[in-house]
Parts: structure tokens; C-alpha cells; sequence
């Protein structure tokens, strides 16, 4: 019998640039796969709320960054980030919001069984696609303190609409095109289950954003909205899908701070 999903097979140091935050690659089931991802732990036997990174892009466009990780550790998290099926020797193939999102959720799970992360007090953050990925995970683990979508995509139908680059890897990947294969599109966009979102949800949003439209923010901040769901909105008028380092830093610290009030409410 195959270990249950969430369960680490391996844990391996690797290069930390904090001297109190340690790092490790981590191998763990997902699906009876064996998926890859990198895990921060602040130094010590503290306790921390739980933080669940995940990335944007596919393959090796947007790979989680190890400063990335280590800059929210430091505001007292401990901080796993899935690297997604088929990536960094991991096993499967990536398919940019649909099973791939089962690897999202065994890292939920990860963090649950962990003896340092504080019981209901596990946080959810998506950046660019991986925003899809952070709701359908709120969506399906119920136990989720809060999830934070950042430049994140909520709609994939209007994805490919948008970005005509990105077409041919969405025909391959997912099969076809949204007039072709309406059910796969539905099954990637979580506007479709908003009714089952029943955590409160942060959306940061850059209104220049030429990767991911503010449009996506709009539409699933409007459909929480109607469904009388706890959402709140940062939208930054004069910023694109990436933020100056300063501001950066600073929305960091904003975020990390309302995750905290979430699980002290």
C-alpha cells in the first residue's frame, strides 16, 4: 500500500541564504507520485502558523525561488512550496491547473502532519497561476486559515483570451481549446465553485498587469461579493505583474501580517 498523499519520502538540506531559516528539497506522495518541493523552517522548536507557496508558470517558466521562500519564512511561517508534478525530477506531467492542482493539496496535507505548524492555522498563497491553484486548494481543504491570490489567475477561459502566447502550450496541455473542450476550461477556473469558497480570501492586484489582466481580480473579487463571502482587495493602480522590490517588501510584510489576523479572529 502507497504512503497517504502529504507524506515526506525525503528531506534533503539544501543552501540557505538566512542563518536562522534552514532550507530542504522535499520528496512527498501525491496521487501514488513522487512529487518534489522545497520546504523552510525557521531554526528552533517554536511553533508557527503554516504557509502553503504556490508558484506560477509551468515547467521551468516561473520556478520557485529560494529567497522568495526564505523572505516569508522570516515573518514567522514555516513555508512549503510544491514544485508541481514533472518538475525538478519529480514524477508526472504538469498540466497547468488540473490534476497538478492534487500536488497543492498533498502539500496542504504536508503541512497538517507537521509537528511545528499550528493546527487550523495553515495559510494559502498563489502568485500568477498559481492563484488557480491556491483557490481550487481552499476550495477542497476546508481547514485552510486564509488564501492570498496575488497577480493570480481566477479564470482560465479568460487566460487564453488574453494570452495569445500561451495558447499552444494550453491546446497541448490541456487538450484543446476552450470552444472545443468547455469542461476542461470550467474544471481549471474556480469562479465555477466560488460557492464552495469559505475562507477568507486576500486579492493583490497590479491594474497595469499585461501577464495576468486586473480583470481576473475584478471577476472573482465580484462573484465572492454576490456570494457574500469575506474578501478583501489591494489593488495597486500603478503597478504591473511585478512590484518594485521596496513596494514588494512592503505588501510582503502587509499580507503576512493579515494572515496573522485571520487565525486570531
Amino acid at each position: 500500500m502507497l504512503p497517504e498523499d502529504g507524506t515526506i519520502i525525503s528531506k534533503e538540506r539544501f543552501p540557505s541564504p538566512h542563518p536562522r531559516i534552514h532550507l530542504y528539497t522535499i520528496t512527498y506522495f501525491s496521487q501514488g507520485l513522487k512529487i518534489k518541493g522545497l520546504l523552510a523552517e525557521p531554526i528552533g522548536q517554536e511553533v508557527y502558523d503554516g504557509f502553503l507557496y504556490l508558484r506560477g508558470g509551468i515547467k521551468n517558466v516561473g520556478k520557485v525561488r529560494p529567497g522568495r521562500i526564505i523572505q516569508f519564512a522570516a515573518k514567522g511561517f514555516i513555508v512549503f512550496a510544491p514544485y508541481y508534478r514533472g518538475n525538478q525530477g519529480g514524477e508526472g506531467y504538469e498540466d497547468f491547473g488540473g490534476e497538478d492542482r492534487l500536488d497543492a493539496i498533498s502539500g496542504f496535507k504536508l503541512l497538517e502532519n507537521h509537528p511545528r505548524v499550528r493546527n487550523d492555522s495553515i495559510h494559502i498563497f498563489g502568485f500568477s497561476r498559481g492563484g488557480v491553484m491556491a483557490l481550487w486548494t481552499a476550495i477542497l481543504c476546508r481547514t485552510a486559515a486564509s488564501v492570498v491570490t496575488w497577480g493570480g489567475v481566477s479564470d482560465m477561459f479568460l487566460t487564453y483570451v488574453e494570452r495569445e502566447d500561451l495558447r499552444r502550450m494550453m491546446k497541448r496541455v490541456i487538450g484543446g481549446t476552450p470552444t472545443k473542450l468547455r469542461k476542461e476550461y470550467e474544471y481549471r477556473t474556480p469562479l465555477f465553485a466560488a460557492d464552495e469558497l469559505d475562507v477568507p480570501v486576500l486579492i493583490i492586484h497590479g491594474e497595469q498587469d499585461q501577464n495576468v489582466s486586473v480583470d481576473h481580480a475584478y471577476r472573482l473579487e465580484k462573484i465572492l461579493n454576490e456570494k457574500d463571502k469575506h474578501v478583501e482587495s489591494w489593488y495597486f493602480r500603478e503597478y504591473t505583474h511585478y512590484f518594485p522590490p521596496a513596494v514588494n517588501r512592503q505588501v510582503v510584510e502587509d499580507l503576512t501580517q493579515w494572515m496573522k489576523q485571520q487565525t486570531q479572529k
